[in-house]
């Protein structure tokens, strides 16, 4: 594979989020351990040179509040994240045809979502030549802050199954 037309989806699950009480799903906060180590998976991708050019997130308050730590570690290289309501409580299916709507200008995608549609996705895109143990990583437990990294020379709008490399599975706290 080259680099040449490479194409790098960054799939984030949220940090961890609190449960209080009388508070619907869709808006619950993050927890004071997820206002703690959000910052890190912005860190993460920053000095590991994997930062967006284009981020797309759901509209729940735990994903937009991860971003905007993600965003603060990003500092001025961060684009404007964009919010899409159809990201919360997507099916893998749902959120592939989100992904594929994304211009081909776009080189690194990082989307922030949710459990348990975003393991569900990296798995039914992860192709044969994917880094085994990472795969192995994301299919066993996708935890708050997990980060997939999955790379192609496909545009956005042909991938669908089987045809990105999974190059990195982390967690990063």
């Amino acid at each position: 594979m080259s680099d040449h037309h490479l194409k790098r989806l960054v799939l984030l699950r949220h940090a961890k989020s609190d449960y209080p009480l009388g508070v619907s799903d869709h808006d619950r906060p993050l927890a004071a351990r997820g206002n703690r180590e959000a910052p890190a998976a912005g860190a993460w991708l920053r000095e590991h040179d994997v930062v967006p050019d284009y981020i797309v997130l759901s509209d729940a308050q735990r994903t937009r509040a991860t971003c905007a730590w993600v965003i603060s570690e990003l500092g001025e290289k961060a684009p404007t994240p964009y919010m899409d309501s159809r990201i919360y409580g997507a099916s893998s299916t749902r959120l592939c045809a989100i992904i594929n709507e994304t211009p081909d200008t776009v080189t690194t995608l990082l989307v922030i979502g949710h459990q348990p549609v975003l393991q569900e996705l990296a798995m039914r895109l992860a192709s044969a030549d994917s880094d085994e143990e990472a795969v192995y990583e994301l299919a066993m437990n996708y935890p708050t802050l997990g980060l997939a990294v999955l790379q192609t020379e496909k545009s956005w709008a042909e991938i669908d199954g089987r045809d990105m490399r999974v190059t990195e599975f982390v967690v990063p706290r």
